[in-house]
């Protein structure tokens, strides 16, 4: 009985986590935001439905831009490209009717981890414990293939390799053209985690990847050996959620720095040849950290935003205004930072100081999954598939 309840307790803080934390008061009023002297007014490029999104569900199914196209997913199936300049359609899918059995093929394709372009396709897994490669043209699946656990990372390319991070504790390598297994690297799972799973890197022939345990790992690309794990965070407290230190956030090499980021832990920054710390501060975060000219951006499990020194770790600011909303993470604009709420706001911040200098609100389902852009445009869907391309000056 003591697995079962470890199971659901895990799967209840993977969905309480995305809005307000399981940790507050249910009959705290939430702070009104305040009034800010906007500095520039956000406007709609054009907005396009994919399917109903990912609903209430944790599906990690951030939009992608690729040579000016826009990849969308919802989570029962549809996936959709649009012309990243004016969101004309260029094809939409639906992989239900892809679906093996004729009695399944209406069921939900529980479409979770991706989506990532390598190699000229389009990768995407699923819950169900499947990776698949679609035709970048026009979505139709080149192949589709079973891993043990479920994909909720997305598949990275790198090395010659597709590597995908499952929730059972796999790290995969897959051929790229063929989805034929290449190696497989065995993690140990923590009997008790958040729902979600840290998605790999794959630089200067290693694969950096977070775990549950509260480690951040090396294995060599080519043989999928480790080189080397260190301790982001360590498993303190007399609860079992005081214990959660998973590492679940992506993370991020500059030069030869790799920094990491774990839920009740730490942020660090290891040598990427031998793992050593070169600095740790306290925070705590299962959404990705933003890096941009020597300056590390994130939000906080409290809905705080920071920015932080990347060569020695001193907090340059942080933004505590925002709290209590459920917050992406973020992404950096040229000098702003981006970041979407639970309640459908998205907020822009100046990178510099971290004061709110815009703000548009969308639509109050929410956002899970954090911006993207180029050009000072970004794009942002919303729980329910609203697409939506924004325009900054």
């Amino acid at each position: 009985m003591k697995l079962f309840s470890n199971l659901t307790l895990a799967a209840v803080l993977g969905l309480s986590l995305v809005g307000c934390s399981v940790f507050e008061d249910e009959d705290e009023a939430l702070p009104e935001l305040p009034v800010i002297q906007a500095k520039f007014n956000p406007t709609i490029s054009w907005q396009e439905q994919v399917g109903d999104g990912v609903e209430h569900y944790f599906s990690r199914l951030r939009p992608v831009i690729y040579n000016d196209v826009v990849y969308a997913a919802s989570r029962e199936g549809t996936v959709s490209a649009f012309n990243f300049a004016d969101g004309k359609t260029l094809w939409s899918v639906d992989l239900r009717d892809d679906a093996e059995a004729f009695f399944a093929s209406k069921k939900s394709q529980r479409l979770s981890g991706g989506l990532s372009v390598a190699y000229g396709k389009l990768y995407i897994g699923t819950e169900n414990g499947e990776v698949m490669a679609l035709d970048l043209d026009d979505g139709k699946i080149i192949w589709r293939i079973k891993v043990q656990g479920e994909v909720m990372a997305e598949p990275v390319g790198g090395e010659g390799l597709l590597i995908v991070n499952t929730s059972a504790g796999h790290l995969i390598a897959l051929h790229p053209d063929t989805g034929e297994k290449r190696w497989q690297f065995d993690q140990e799972v923590a009997p008790l985690t958040l729902r979600g799973i840290s998605t790999p890197i794959v630089e200067s022939g290693g694969v950096i990847f977070g775990r549950s345990d509260g480690k951040l790992c090396v294995v060599i690309a080519e043989t999928g050996l480790e080189a080397w794990q260190q301790s982001v965070a360590t498993a303190v407290g007399a609860s079992e959620l005081e214990r959660l230190v998973d590492v679940d956030t992506k993370p991020v090499l500059s030069g030869s720095t790799v920094y990491a980021l774990a839920y009740n832990g730490n942020l660090i920054a290891s040598d990427v040849q031998s793992g050593r710390i070169k600095w740790k501060k306290e925070y705590s975060s299962y959404r990705n950290l933003a890096y941009d000219a020597g300056t590390l951006y994130l939000t906080d499990v409290s809905g705080n935003v920071y920015a932080v020194n990347a060569f020695d770790g001193k907090e340059q600011w942080q933004q505590t205004v925002l709290a209590r909303r459920g917050l992406t993470d973020v992404y950096a604009d040229g000098d702003y930072l981006v970041i979407g709420d639970n309640l459908g706001v998205i907020h822009w911040l100046d990178k510099s100081t971290g004061e709110l200098v815009s703000r548009l609100e969308l639509d109050d389902d929410g956002f899970f999954v954090g911006a993207v852009g180029e050009r000072n445009k970004v794009v942002v869907m919303t729980r329910d598939g609203e697409l939506s391309a924004i325009e900054t000056p």
